[in-house]
């Protein structure tokens, strides 16, 4: 898809996908996965790129090191990534500190095309322009160019150590739509001149007050621009990108005990952690994107509940503890026929069919907890069957495994500013189509979706020849979220592809990707 130039916008495209089965498999899964990715790239041609990664460098990051420095390179030196001669890697590569290590990854590209960006330095307080490529690893404690936390260890269940926290940097793009008004002070097409290497936007409330209305002025090659609308510019175009993972269900039978589960709780204190931490009063406030691995899962008792209404419950307990280990539910006629068998690890439902049928939205009822974010963080409309936990064999692309009641893991939110700044007006027309791509395909066990809306332009599901603006050419395993420049309006795009070969992308865990083009 062809993108016009900074003039008419700045394309973003974000992308998140828990990547801990390429390291663990790496001969049989990088390289689909790196060519699936770079056809993403080339169908989209965004200006601006994230990749946050979660898991990275697999279960064993020690034994997986040299897979790492590989995948690292590749994405940096790759042809399918020649275009791009900015970039910013950002490795928590600190595995032997259990109280610091997340196993996250952050990657940013910047398009040559690109002209105007600014990444936030945290202890500085302002931007500084981005140039040529770096890579930042081991303690990332220390550099200033984000914010890297885990979760505190009482967050932790039974206060054990896992790899879960977030990773934040903030981007102010003054080539983006929402900073072209700042083009007439200038006079100029260029919104803003360069700025020198230490950075020049301040964009605390404080320094805000205190540069307008004051003369003073940045030099740059098409003039004086006053300090107060460089103020203005990381406003309107600033926005705080969030690499997050949270906590996963640890037993179906403790999850199963109370509604909502203990695990939903412990999410929703960590999440709420993480938003409080973004929108404090230390910075600025901007528009923000938090995308990853959630781990959301069904209201396991009240799913139960429904699922085996009119069934009796046979509990198992171990012979030494008096523990329960197992619960049967068994029709009540029908010669007993059992219908869920739940153990730690086991969901073993007996027509995964109300899971698929009508893309599974009798369930999402049960999806509920995202709900008490309701005033802080906007989803789109769920249309696709559950994605997570798929089968991970490659001839079982339809079928879900027994480990885990399905569920929508993997979620693409963002702050009500965000979502403003994409869809400016409910009476704009607009269509938006977040669906489930690749139905009969193995991604592993995370199912990749789609969704796709427009302002102002009307798009047709799966349409491949549709012309240079709704063009999907093939479908990849991606979700995506995209506004795109070409007509000088937001546009709209989430889209979650499948891979057209049929391939098993993973044999583990999430390998799903997840991204938001802008």
């Amino acid at each position: 898809m062809a993108v016009k130039g900074a003039a008419a916008g700045a394309g973003v495209l974000l992308v998140t996908a828990n990547v801990g089965s390429l390291f663990d498999d790496p001969e049989n899964l990088q390289k689909n996965w790196l060519q699936e990715f770079y056809q993403v790239v080339h169908a989209h041609k965004p200006h601006f790129m994230a990749l946050h990664c979660q898991e990275f460098g697999g279960k064993n990051y020690e034994a997986s090191m040299s897979h790492v420095d590989k995948f690292v390179k590749e994405l940096l030196s790759s042809d399918a990534m020649k275009d791009y001669n900015r970039a910013r890697v950002y490795l928590d590569e600190n595995y032997k500190s259990q109280e610091h290590f997340t196993a996250l990854g952050s990657f940013y590209f910047l398009h040559e095309s690109l002209k105007n960006i600014y990444q936030f330095d945290f202890k500085a307080k302002k931007y500084k322009k981005v140039t040529g490529k770096e890579i930042y690893s081991d303690t990332l404690e220390s550099t200033p160019m984000l914010e890297k936390e885990k979760f505190p260890q009482d967050y932790f269940p039974e206060c054990k150590w896992s790899r879960k926290g977030f990773i934040r940097t903030r981007w102010c793009i003054t080539d983006w739509a929402p900073c072209q008004s700042l083009a007439r002070l200038q006079g100029s097409t260029r919104l803003l001149p360069a700025a020198p290497e230490d950075g020049v936007v301040l964009p605390s409330q404080n320094a805000a007050s205190s540069c307008v209305g004051q003369p003073r002025a940045v030099a740059g090659p098409k003039g004086l621009l006053p300090t107060h609308c460089l103020v203005q510019a990381a406003r309107d175009g600033a926005f705080d990108l969030v690499n997050i993972h949270l906590f996963h269900d640890a037993s179906n039978l403790i999850a199963w005990e109370t509604s909502p589960s203990v695990y939903s709780g412990i999410r929703h204190k960590a999440l709420g952690y993480v938003l409080d931490r973004i929108i404090d009063q230390r910075f600025e406030k901007v528009s923000y994107f938090v995308f990853g691995d959630f781990n959301f899962r069904l209201d396991a008792k009240a799913v139960v509940e429904t699922l085996c209404a009119k069934a009796t419950m046979q509990t198992v307990r171990a012979a030494d503890t008096n523990e329960v280990v197992k619960l049967i539910f068994r029709e009540s006629d029908n010669d007993r026929k059992v219908m869920l068998q739940l153990e730690k690890k086991l969901f073993d439902y007996f027509n995964q069919d109300v899971f698929r049928d009508n893309n599974g939205t009798a369930l999402l009822e049960f999806d509920r907890e995202l709900s008490v974010f309701k005033d802080r963080l906007y989803e789109l409309d769920i249309s696709f069957p559950p994605s997570y936990p798929y089968s991970e064999d490659s001839t079982q692309g339809k079928q879900y495994m027994n480990t885990r009641c399905p569920a929508w893991c993997d979620r693409i939110l963002m702050s009500h500013s965000a979502k403003e700044l994409i869809l400016k007006s409910e009476n704009d027309e607009k269509i938006v189509i977040y669906d489930h791509i690749g139905p009969n395909v193995c991604m592993g066990d995370h199912k990749e979706k789609d969704a796709f809306g427009t302002r102002r332009f009307s798009m047709k599901q799966h349409c491949s020849e549709e012309g240079r603006n709704g063009s999907i050419q093939k479908y990849i395993p991606v979700t995506a979220v995209s506004i795109r420049p070409e007509c000088h309006i937001l546009r709209l795009l989430i889209v979650h592809y499948a891979s057209a070969s049929g391939l098993c992308l993973r044999k583990a865990s999430h390998t799903s990707l997840s991204c938001m083009f802008m």
